[in-house]
């Protein structure tokens, strides 16, 4: 609201404002005029809890003694700005508005949240049904057209047709759930989450990822933190950030 405009200031952490003024043109930050200085950021916990205060406290423990966790949070989400898209333009805005009738149709179709799709289709190709990749991959939900005929996709024409696009790349985020997710471990957030992985990555990867999370000590069926952890040890950042990005607009409601 700033960078556009609507409010004339606003008053944020200092490594806030200088990540997001890499992003918005129109953002200056004034570091002459601190509110406070010298602050630290920290947990607030209700009195009576003494259960929660020690979870939290053994938590930081461990990982203040791991400081590549704490870099890697950095990185993840302050270092980086290649994976932020501007899906506010009046393009994009255009695209959306025009498509958003058949994601509503398949995502319902295939019992997913349309919102949460559209941002996936946004992640991989700005919703620009002319994008095509070096390995292949086409349209709005770039997937390969060979992945859209396999039998249990079984849609074809989707390098011409948007809307067979967009019903095959759900359909197929469909397949990963119900063939590689299908455990009842997983939790309904976590099944789309690591549907996303699956898709980004290829679901032999996801299962190394889980694999590697389980012999690390870290939780298998809990993404964030954990298997997500597994996966940019193993293939890097691009999958960590295609599910955190691909996520970010809405809450996984339903899978």
């Amino acid at each position: 609201m700033v960078n556009a405009g609507l409010l004339p200031f606003i008053v944020v952490d200092n490594h806030k404002a200088e990540f997001w003024a890499q992003i918005f043109s129109n953002l200056k930050v004034r570091e002459d005029l601190a509110v406070n200085e010298g602050g630290e950021i920290a947990w607030a916990v209700r009195k009576n809890s003494p259960l929660l205060l020690k979870e939290i406290n053994e938590f930081v423990a461990r990982k203040n003694a791991n400081l590549s966790f704490f870099n890697e949070v950095m990185r993840k989400y302050y270092t980086s700005t290649r994976i932020l898209k501007n899906a506010y333009s009046p393009d994009s805005q255009a695209e959306y508005q025009r498509l958003i009738a058949f994601f509503k149709t398949y995502a319902g179709k295939y019992d997913f949240d349309y919102l949460m799709i559209a941002a996936q289709g946004f992640q991989e190709s700005r919703l620009n049904q002319r994008a095509r990749s070096q390995r292949g991959a086409v349209g709005i939900m770039q997937l390969l057209p060979s992945t859209a005929a396999d039998p249990n996709i079984a849609i074809y024409g989707i390098d011409k047709d948007e809307e067979r696009n967009i019903e095959a790349g759900i359909k197929y985020l469909r397949h990963l759930v119900d063939t590689y997710l299908d455990d009842p471990k997983l939790d309904q957030k976590n099944k789309t989450l690591m549907a996303f992985a699956a898709y980004n990555a290829g679901p032999g990867n996801l299962l190394r990822f889980r694999k590697w999370a389980a012999s690390s000590g870290l939780d298998p069926d809990v993404w964030f933190f954990n298997v997500e952890e597994g996966a940019a040890r193993i293939v890097g950042q691009e999958t960590v950030q295609y599910v955190a990005t691909s996520t970010s607009t809405t809450s996984p409601t339903s899978c």
